[in-house]
């Protein structure tokens, strides 16, 4: 990936010039606001639309520019998806086009899930205590279906299966956030002595303005906030810790969006901002709406202190993929090629699949089936997703329907 540096030089001594933005923040908020109220159907879905809207239809990209840019962000922790529209953005027009695209993008979802924690309260008992044990349900069989196509795809042979099932083994010796981060390292290490090199990318002369001191600045910046926040909490309950927590959930997140629940169950639920029916009432009703699943953040902060802190969660868990991309553009083309990184990356990624099963037992299915009934309106939803193939939303409506017939 060449990057224009536009505060320093090439590496044969010449000036590097920047690039000037081909197009304006309007137009890609334009473009991507359409894509916020549309895009259903998660992380995979949303990188299919970003291709069909921007190198098959608008050409603001080649296929292998694109391919080469979701590899990029693939490789990265963080919300892939909201990365790649991010990334797009500032190539098309620089850093105001990139807030411009992921505010367009987040903005619909997120209000949608403030909204509806505004309302959660009233869902305590009767009707609406049934519905939110549907959505429960629903989340069950929207988690499932997110761990079979990871482990398809992440751990589909003997060695990465193992490192998978090591990390469900280290997170019931070691739960909670602690053991996730274990979980992760160990992952990778095992990806350096055990596997092979997956083959490197080819060059395919991407390009972003970007200069090195920006980079390094956002670097600097994603590790001040990921280590300083934990050395000035009080150990009670209050913003900061609650901030801290969603903003570590952002930064430690590989293998996509589903994989932010334990993590943020953890740093939520755990400590008592919030109790597990809101919790998993919020992310069954995140799969109903369009955009990115990393807007449950803006959910879990309304629930926990209002519209303020809606915000800064909403904030919080994107920033880190956010600095991480900025920090890495200028250096992806020499990363990419590296065999021994290549190696630690599968094997963190085989073990995000053991960390979406133990969530994926704790809390999903444990605190979602209560008896029989509540499993065969899980298996019929898992069904309509993976065989049937039906939309997420509407999977999750009917669930939400299928609660009361339960009851």
């Amino acid at each position: 990936m060449r990057n224009a540096q536009n505060d320093g030089s090439g590496p044969n001594g010449e000036a590097a010039k920047e690039a000037a933005p081909q197009g304006s923040a309007g137009e890609v908020f334009a473009a991507f606001l359409k894509l916020g109220f549309t895009a259903f159907g998660g992380p995979v879905a949303h990188l299919g639309y970003f291709r069909d809207e921007f190198v098959q239809r608008r050409r603001w990209f080649s296929d292998g520019a694109y391919g080469e840019l979701v590899a990029l962000c693939q490789f990265l922790p963080g919300p892939a998806s909201s990365q790649v529209g991010f990334a797009i953005g500032l190539s098309r027009a620089g850093f105001l086009g990139a807030l411009a695209a992921w505010t367009a993008f987040t903005l619909p979802s997120a209000i949608a899930l403030v909204l509806f924690a505004f309302g959660v309260a009233g869902f305590t008992d009767g009707i609406g205590a049934d519905i939110v044990a549907g959505l429960k349900i629903a989340a069950v069989a929207v988690v499932a279906q997110a761990l079979l196509g990871m482990a398809r795809s992440l751990a589909p042979d003997a060695e990465r299966a193992a490192i998978a099932a090591a990390a469900i083994a280290i997170l019931a010796v070691l739960p909670g956030s602690l053991g996730q981060i274990a979980a992760i390292l160990a992952g990778g290490l095992s990806g350096l002595a055990l596997l092979k090199p997956s083959a490197a990318p080819s060059e395919t002369g991407l390009s972003f303005s970007i200069g090195r001191i920006t980079s390094i600045t956002c670097l600097a910046a994603f590790a001040a906030l990921l280590v300083v926040p934990p050395l000035l909490a009080s150990g009670e309950r209050s913003v900061l810790d609650f901030l801290d927590g969603v903003y570590r959930s952002g930064a430690l997140v590989f293998g996509g969006g589903h994989v932010v629940l334990p993590l943020l169950q953890a740093e939520t639920v755990s400590p008592g901002y919030m109790s597990e029916t809101a919790f998993l009432a919020g992310y069954g009703a995140a799969q109903a709406v369009p955009g990115p699943l990393f807007t449950f953040a803006a959910y879990l902060g309304a629930v926990a202190g209002g519209l303020p802190l809606a915000l800064g969660a909403l904030v919080a868990v994107f920033l880190p993929g956010m600095l991480l991309l900025v920090g890495v553009l200028p250096f992806w083309a020499k990363l990419s090629r590296l065999p021994r990184l290549r190696s630690a990356l599968s094997g963190t990624n085989a073990a995000v699949v053991g960390v979406l099963a133990a969530a994926f037992y704790e809390p999903v299915f444990v605190s979602g089936i209560a008896d029989l009934g509540d499993f065969a309106l899980a298996a019929a939803a898992f069904v309509a997703l993976v065989v049937w193939k039906a939309p997420p939303w509407a999977v999750v409506l009917l669930s939400g329907l299928g609660g009361l017939l339960v009851a």
